[in-house]
């Protein structure tokens, strides 16, 4: 084993991701656990303001990289930078947060680098020298334990798998710089969206399909305010262009993983379930009581949305006030 473990996270204008965080807490169970330092790379601007949140999560050494930026997709950059890192520090296991620029990042880095990666993992098992890890297959209907063989070991940790725990680390911080590296991605224009909650990391996410009817969304974005939850789509209200991509949970949107999951009007077809499938609670309202979405709903209302959120979203703000 090497004489460290290494978490990989970026930093945006808006701080460190939850995913990265997430991931750097797991590093530091996986350190401790092995008797090993926990190191930190981390990516992006103003990476000066991540020092405190890593150190409180037990971070021994964080090595701070600002002339890569995150906000300009340079994940192939990084990866080429990081695969030269790990090679010359000796690391064997690397930990990414399931970001977008996590994803890509990782992949990149087990191709570079010749190493064994698994995605989506919602937990790792460590004994000695193996590191097993856990994730959703066949849409969410099973998990399969993936043992990684060949090192680097990369394990891409799924959002809200994870608890983010305080820890003490010995703090160290290095700022170090990427050699000019070329990238293939011309950046042209960031178009951020505002005041929104990042879908993948969400602790509540509503979610409006085929039954809200048109583009409408009021009714969901409502009750998403009220709760502080974030707006979802299934694929039909996508594809009818109701809403932007972005904000399509399935099989070929994001993958979500809330503490709650609240679906109106939502059918529940199988491309659906395979992005929600390990949410805790899932809240489902529809006025079809065979529809399929109630077979993974711990609890269901059958009634018309147009009626049923209204209320809702109504004693959700007498609670709150």
């Amino acid at each position: 084993m090497s004489q460290h473990i290494l978490a990989i996270t970026e930093r945006t204008d808006g701080g460190l991701r939850k995913a990265g965080l997430e991931a750097v807490s797991e590093g530091r169970r996986i350190a401790r656990k092995l008797e090993r330092d926990l190191h930190v790379l981390v990516f992006g601007s103003d990476t000066d303001a991540a020092e405190t949140e890593l150190k409180g999560l037990g971070a021994d050494k964080i090595w701070c990289v600002s002339n890569i930026r995150q906000d300009m997709f340079q994940a192939d950059v990084a990866a080429t930078f990081a695969a030269g890192f790990i090679q010359r520090e000796g690391v064997s296991i690397v930990l990414f947060g399931a970001s977008m620029w996590g994803r890509e990042c990782a992949v990149r880095l087990a191709v570079q680098s010749g190493g064994s990666i698994a995605m989506d993992c919602v937990s790792i098992q460590i004994e000695r020298d193996s590191l097993t890890a856990v994730r959703p297959v066949y849409g969410g209907k099973a998990l399969a334990e993936v043992e990684l063989l060949k090192e680097p070991k990369i394990a891409v940790i799924r959002p809200n798998s994870m608890k983010i725990e305080a820890a003490e680390g010995k703090g160290e911080v290095e700022y170090i710089a990427c050699d000019a590296v070329e990238s293939r991605v011309e950046f042209v224009e960031a178009r951020p969206k505002t005041g929104d909650i990042d879908l993948t990391e969400a602790e509540i996410v509503v979610s409006g399909g085929r039954g809200v009817g048109g583009a409408d969304f009021t009714l969901i974005e409502s009750l998403a305010r009220a709760s502080g939850a974030a707006v979802g789509a299934s694929r039909s209200a996508v594809d009818e262009g109701w809403r932007p991509h972005s904000d399509q949970v399935g099989q070929t949107g994001k993958v979500v993983s809330p503490k709650l999951y609240i679906a109106c009007g939502i059918s529940g077809a199988v491309q659906h379930l395979a992005g929600m499938s390990s949410s805790g609670i899932v809240v489902a309202v529809n006025k079809d009581p065979e529809a399929p979405i109630f077979s993974r709903a711990d609890y269901g209302v059958v009634g018309d949305l147009f009626e049923v959120l209204p209320l809702l979203t109504e004693e959700i703000r007498k609670i709150k006030d």
